[in-house]
């Protein structure tokens, strides 16, 4: 009785200890994401105003459309590469904030598994 009572008690420190691991995983994952995202708004503001400027000393149409077609592009380009990394930024904060659990959920089925029953060979 006293062993199962030491096997809980650890199990309760393990899972807090767990717990506090997947809360700092899960703030570092956040600061990065939340970086990522801030130098993101800052290239496509400066984007956004490098190709104002180019606008505005333009004197055709057919160059106005040109760098307007060629921002576009590039805008969408960028957006693209961006929304990868950042499903891909998210998809590891999942990962890693659920891990610590994993190794306790493996830790804990082995500690309180039922012991198999023996069959009788015939």
């Amino acid at each position: 009785m006293n062993q199962q009572f030491d096997a809980v008690q650890k199990l309760g420190k393990d899972s807090f200890d767990a717990t506090v691991k997947a809360i700092e995983v899960a703030a570092t994952g956040t600061k990065v994401i939340a970086f990522e995202t801030a130098d993101y708004a800052k290239k496509s503001l400066e984007q956004n105003a490098a190709t104002f400027e180019k606008l505005v000393g333009v004197r055709s149409l057919d160059k106005a459309i040109e760098i307007q077609t060629d921002y576009v592009k590039n805008a969408y380009a960028g957006f693209v590469a961006q929304s990868t990394k950042t499903r891909d930024l998210y998809t590891k904060l999942a990962q890693d904030s659920f891990a610590p659990f994993g190794a306790l959920y493996s830790a804990a089925q082995s500690t309180f598994a039922p012991a198999k029953p023996t069959t009788r060979a015939k």
